[in-house]
């Protein structure tokens, strides 16, 4: 046992007659290791993408809120009031009336 362990260390299998089986399994292990680790890599990118697209989409919808709530205040008619009465212009006190149109087009 203690010779099989000194051997392995030693690396023999790696230059023994019949090291062309281990050869091709160390590379098969190491290709499946690179693999393994280029797509754990592109998984993490992938993550860190997801997280900034969901920040910047948190922030999109926080000035569109705000923006929202801008335009609201801005439509009130006490804002519009305000806004022309600097102008001189003031609410009519007579309501507006509905003028009807009748066609007198004869064919």
């Amino acid at each position: 046992m203690k010779k099989s362990i000194y051997s392995i260390l030693r690396g023999k299998f790696l230059i023994s007659d019949d090291s062309f089986k281990n050869w091709r399994i160390i590379i098969f292990i190491s290709f499946l290791a690179i693999i393994m680790i280029a797509s754990s890599h592109s998984a993490d990118k992938k993550v860190h993408e997801i997280a900034k697209l969901n920040n910047q989409v948190k922030e999109l919808r926080s000035a569109f809120v705000d923006g929202r709530s801008k335009l609201m205040r801005l439509k009130m008619e006490s804002t519009i009031i305000r806004k022309v009465a600097d102008k001189g212009i003031q609410i009519s006190e007579i309501p507006p009336v509905k003028i009807k149109v009748k066609s007198s087009i004869q064919e």
